[in-house]
């Protein structure tokens, strides 16, 4: 209600200018159209304005953040540096003073809201209401690699609100996406389209906090995207979300923190303890004499001694053991009864 008020004062104020353009002296005096252009222009300019605003509906606090600050440093310098430069502006035609004024503040805002856009990352002093937001959602950002995007759980684990930490997707991730969207192999060509179908998921999701890091630090220079991935995340003191094994000791090397979905998978399965009861499907023969295989529902192996005879049948097991492999876990047991 408050952004409608502001709107419709800003179009009445708009449309106030545009009638004392209309009563300007000097403006009719010259041609009658004038006025009217002046005052459709004006308008034209307001109703753009309140478009653009209404259209990007998320909005940027940090980049918002850095052209505020860039502008009011530029405008700062500038003044600095008019009056040091004032000796040596021409007097010499009237104009022409103005127009290098002009030209000085156009560079230097230009360039300090250049500069703070792409350092805003770095310089968050400069900005602490950027900082505010990032306590808000979480402490350390989590940086996202190419498995765990391809792989598609992250999604679902996000939308539990489980996680409210920023996500990182970097720039060379979404490019080596694309290299695999673009594949010859049929396989990897659905990986990778699976992949940014995923990213697309995540940031058409207003409650998700993804943002893409496209700058290239100078530590980049020559490495792969597992390296950079890793040196990425110890630069914003953040987190590696990875399924990749490889990646998950190399970030430890470096003491860099790892959120592993398998390991979040395995953590979350059901825990049997000895002695309890379930019941399974066989669903083949196992190595050893006289057993069977089952699983259960989220994937986990049923070993199940006496239980070779009931292949294709649903069995009653006694749980004797649990092992926890890197693989995940498998439960070992004896055949209980026959249920049917």
């Amino acid at each position: 209600m408050a952004l409608l008020i502001l709107r419709c004062l800003f179009l009445m104020l708009a449309i106030t200018l545009g009638f004392q353009l209309l009563q300007t002296d000097s403006l009719r005096s010259e041609n009658a159209w004038l006025p009217w252009l002046a005052f459709l222009g004006v308008l034209f300019v307001a109703i753009g304005v309140l478009v653009a605003d209404a259209r990007i509906r998320r909005k940027q606090l940090d980049t918002i953040t850095a052209v505020y600050f860039g502008m009011i440093i530029g405008l700062f310098l500038t003044y600095v540096l008019q009056i040091a430069l004032q000796p040596l502006l021409p007097t010499e035609p009237e104009w022409l003073p103005d127009w290098i004024r002009l030209a000085l503040a156009t560079i230097v805002c230009y360039s300090c809201i250049s500069v703070l856009l792409q350092t805003k990352d770095d310089f968050r002093f400069i900005i602490p209401y950027v900082e505010f937001a990032k306590e808000i959602k979480g402490l350390k950002p989590y940086v996202l690699d190419t498995s765990v995007v391809i792989d598609g759980r992250i999604a679902d684990v996000v939308e539990t609100h489980v996680i409210d930490n920023q996500l990182i997707m970097p720039q060379f991730v979404v490019a080596e996406l694309q290299a695999i969207a673009d594949s010859s192999d049929r396989l990897r060509r659905a990986r990778g389209r699976r992949g940014l179908d995923i990213l697309n998921r995540l940031r058409s999701d207003p409650k998700v906090d993804l943002q893409i890091f496209d700058r290239e630090l100078p530590q980049f220079a020559g490495q792969t995207v597992d390296q950079k991935l890793v040196l990425l995340a110890k630069h914003l003191e953040g987190k590696v979300v990875t399924n990749d094994y490889n990646l998950n000791k190399v970030a430890k090397l470096h003491s860099v923190g790892v959120i592993n979905l398998n390991d979040l998978s395995n953590a979350l399965k059901p825990i049997f303890l000895p002695g309890e009861q379930l019941e399974v499907r066989v669903i083949k023969v196992g190595e050893e004499a006289g057993q069977g295989v089952g699983y259960l529902e989220d994937g986990t192996m049923v070993v199940i001694e006496g239980g070779r005879e009931y292949v294709g049948q649903n069995v009653g097991v006694n749980v004797t053991s649990v092992l926890q492999t890197s693989a995940g876990r498998m439960i070992f047991g004896k055949y209980e009864n026959h249920s049917g």
